[in-house]
């Protein structure tokens, strides 16, 4: 089964659609990075006014902030966010779950973690008891990321693209992960994705669904489909470098293919041959025989076998190379139902009026993942975004990925959607690295990924304010991010009924911004997993160690609650129940 027919199982072919209305294209503009340590860090977050001095947001007033929260929640946030400051416990915490269970009893256990952790965190265990957390949330204005925490299996592949692999789980501070067992096992987890984006559409008013694509097939597909698309992204970098075009923002960067043949004497008739370069994707490019990364990343899609796919051209010889191992009949099959799952999984959300938010995952399976979300957009997406990319801004390429989708949405003429996190798998790959012997991919330090994250975060923004058909979530605990886009949004003019820019915070934490900003108007959403108590033992796991891991934050939080605490014991409101 080709890759063309494959895709054709989301709804219609889009592998050969001419890319003629390319002629709109506006040349990008590089943005220089933004800065977020200068005078904006030393603002008071009581000082903010947004939107012609109508509306000010004030992130210091606990009243306004907590009152979803009765005193015992108060309490119990204050004493999980306390405990997660003492290292011992986040660092032995799963030898001191395993010990609490066993002296305890499992029944035992399970009260005490809805006592503390599992209750401070996590919103029930299945669809019905989750609704009383999303309806008060609902009232204060507050939306939901539904996620449902799928149990990892221990039936792990034995991945083939390096014999250092290893285990995907180590070093992972993720919500979950998962490993590739049968088709059966994908079947499961796609009719768990269905249930939560049913419960979704029924619990929250334009909510999202999170689902994460290594539950939905054989990772091992994504893997190799993820090298190939690396390798053709390097060679053209390569290519662009002999034509002295590296230094420019690679939206800027264009081959002249004449000029690289006579030059380098690659033999780019094997390359590309006459066929791609008469196809309805080069038309534009083929008077001047120019072309682009968008362009030359769409050359790849006219190889139509699956095996075929998987070659690289040696720098050496130009001659096409098998990159690894050629694909089964079996494994061409997998990887269909792996589209047909995601094609089912955005025809529900669209039936439920619910968003598909596709998680980010490690950069040996981003490649792949990012470009079947592509696929997914440019069917589901032609009127307003249903599907969302999440893109990791701890990742040096990580602008150079936004801007390249966002100028594809603008050719191709569909809503961009994207959820911009900092990232979750920074010790992994780093680590992964070191061992296997590559650069590092992620920025040098904490400021360089906020700076990356702001850079970001612009270039969608001024997306936005040029032609409204751009989306985009701030998912984001710090408040000088928050702070930022407020400031941005302000300056260019886009009001928060547009719908256009949203807040997004985990449950259980920094209810002091999301709270605020969803009284002054602005769409707020918590991410709310939910499951059994042992199926998110990661995932509490994960909590720790951010809340270990961003003291800053957390400290301030810690003493905002103190001080509601205190104001409800001075004020005779310590028996305060929220209205729902």
């Amino acid at each position: 089964m080709s890759l063309r027919k494959s895709l054709t199982a989301f709804g219609r072919a889009t592998l050969n659609r001419s890319l003629v209305i390319a002629t709109r294209h506006h040349r990008v503009q590089a943005l220089h990075p933004t800065k977020t340590n200068t005078e904006d860090e030393s603002v008071d977050s009581r000082e903010y006014v947004s939107y012609s001095n109508k509306t000010s947001i004030d992130f210091e007033q606990t009243k306004e902030a907590y009152k979803s929260k009765d005193t015992l929640e108060l309490l119990r946030s204050l004493v999980v966010f306390k405990l997660c400051s003492y290292d011992i416990l986040v660092d032995k915490n799963k030898e001191i779950m395993d010990l609490s269970r066993k002296l305890l009893g499992q029944k035992m256990f399970e009260q005490f973690m809805k006592m503390t952790f599992y209750g401070q965190f996590v919103a029930g265990e299945d669809h019905q008891s989750i609704r009383p957390v999303v309806q008060k949330n609902q009232a204060y204005g507050v939306g939901a990321v539904l996620d449902y925490m799928l149990s990892c299996t221990d039936h792990r592949e034995k991945f083939t693209a390096h014999q250092k692999f290893g285990d995907r789980r180590e070093g992972v501070t993720s919500t979950r992960t998962y490993f590739y067992a049968d088709e059966a096992k994908c079947d499961q987890h796609m009719e768990t994705f269905l249930k939560c984006i049913k419960a979704s559409g029924g619990s929250s008013e334009d909510g999202f669904s999170a689902i994460k694509m290594t539950a939905l097939g054989r990772p091992q597909f994504l893997l190799q489909f993820s090298e190939v698309l690396v390798k053709w992204r390097r060679f053209f970098s390569f290519l662009a470098a002999k034509q002295g075009k590296d230094s420019v923002e690679v939206l800027e960067q264009k081959l002249d293919l004449e000029q690289l043949q006579v030059r380098t004497g690659f033999k780019l008739r094997t390359i590309i041959s006459d066929k791609l370069l008469k196809c309805e994707c080069c038309i534009l490019f083929v008077p001047q025989s120019m072309v682009d990364m968008l362009g030359w990343n769409r050359l790849i899609d006219e190889r139509t076998k699956i095996s075929d796919l998987l070659v690289v051209p040696n720098l050496q010889t130009g001659e096409l190379e098998p990159l690894l191992s050629m694909f089964t009949e079996e494994e061409e099959r997998q990887m269909k139902r792996m589209l047909q799952r995601l094609d089912v999984l955005a025809k529900h959300a669209v039936e439920n009026g619910v968003r598909l938010m596709v998680d980010a995952e490690q950069t040996y399976f981003q490649p792949a993942i990012s470009r079947l979300t592509v696929e997914m957009k440019r069917i589901f997406n032609k009127d307003k975004a249903v599907v969302f990319n999440t893109y990791q801004c701890y990742l040096k390429e990580a602008f150079d990925n936004v801007s390249m989708d966002v100028e594809l949405s603008r050719r191709e003429g569909w809503c961009f959607g994207a959820k911009l996190v900092r990232g979750a798998y920074m010790y992994q790959e780093r680590s992964r690295a070191v061992e296997i012997g590559y650069e590092d991919p992620i920025n040098l330090d904490y400021e360089s990924t906020n700076r990356m994250y702001h850079r970001c975060l612009d270039y969608v923004l001024e997306e936005i304010q040029q032609n409204k058909r751009a989306n985009v979530m701030v998912a984001s605990h710090n408040i000088d991010t928050v702070k930022h886009t407020l400031r941005r949004m302000n300056e260019m003019g886009l009001p928060p009924t547009d719908k256009k820019v949203y807040f997004g915070q985990l449950l259980g934490m920094c209810d002091q911004i999301s709270f605020p900003l969803a009284q002054a108007g602005f769409p707020v959403y918590k991410y709310v997993p939910y499951g059994p108590v042992n199926e998110v033992i990661p995932y509490l796991s994960r909590r720790a160690q951010e809340n270990r891991g961003i003291m800053k934050g957390v400290q301030m939080e810690r003493e905002l609650l103190w001080k509601e605490l205190m104001r409800r014991l001075t004020s005779g409101e310590v028996f305060y129940t929220p209205a729902v």
